[in-house]
Parts: structure tokens; C-alpha cells; sequence
């Protein structure tokens, strides 16, 4: 089993920042692939940023040069840093794990609003 604890949405102007955390309950180190959807009301959840068992990162062509995953093992917690956020990047944010075993698991979710 491993929980996800999300924070850091809130509302923001557009061309604004957010920085979210998603703090794992075992080291992501164990976890074959970790990252951020994010799910506009009346669309399916989408990619946002993940980074791959190889630790390789994948981004939605739609944040490249925007947004940006991190991690801190030491904290068990990856992070996205949001720049130059546009209203159509409002959402509910959510982290997601995947273990070895492929069970997927994922965090309550965080909102954020970007107001033109």
C-alpha cells in the first residue's frame, strides 16, 4: 500500500506560479513510476508529468517549457513547479504512483484555478 498527500494548489493569476508536493508513505525509490494527471471538469484525467521507472520525465506537450517534476528522496515527495500558468491549466491536480506490482494508486487531488 502507499498514500499520497498532495499540496500546494490554490488560485492564481494567469502568468502566475504554483509550486505542488505529493509526499509518498514509502521511498519513491520503490515505486516504478511516479507523477502528476490533472482532470478539468467534463474531461478525462490526463499526463501531465511523470517520471518513468528509468527515471526518465514525460511532460504534456501542452506544459513543455512551463512545468517542471522533481524529486527529494530524502522527503519521499516529488514536485511540480508551475510557470507561466494559463487559465486552461485549471484542474484538479493528482499525484500518482505505480508499484512494482502494478497496483495504481492515487492522492486525493489538489484544485487549481487560474483566473484570467
Amino acid at each position: 500500500q502507499v498514500q499520497l498527500v498532495e499540496s500546494g494548489g490554490g488560485l492564481v493569476q494567469a502568468g502566475g506560479s504554483l509550486r505542488l508536493s505529493c509526499t509518498a508513505s514509502r521511498s519513491i525509490f520503490s515505486l516504478n513510476d511516479m507523477g502528476w494527471y490533472r482532470q478539468a471538469p467534463g474531461k478525462q484525467r490526463e499526463l501531465v508529468a511523470r517520471f518513468t521507472s528509468g527515471g526518465n520525465t514525460n511532460y504534456a506537450d501542452s506544459v513543455k517549457g512551463r512545468f517542471t517534476i522533481s524529486r527529494d528522496a530524502a522527503k519521499n515527495t516529488v514536485y511540480l513547479q508551475m510557470n507561466s500558468l494559463k487559465p486552461e491549466d485549471t484542474a484538479v491536480y493528482y499525484c500518482r504512483a505505480l508499484s512494482p506490482l502494478s497496483s495504481i494508486y492515487w492522492g486525493q487531488g489538489t484544485q487549481v484555478t487560474v483566473s484570467s
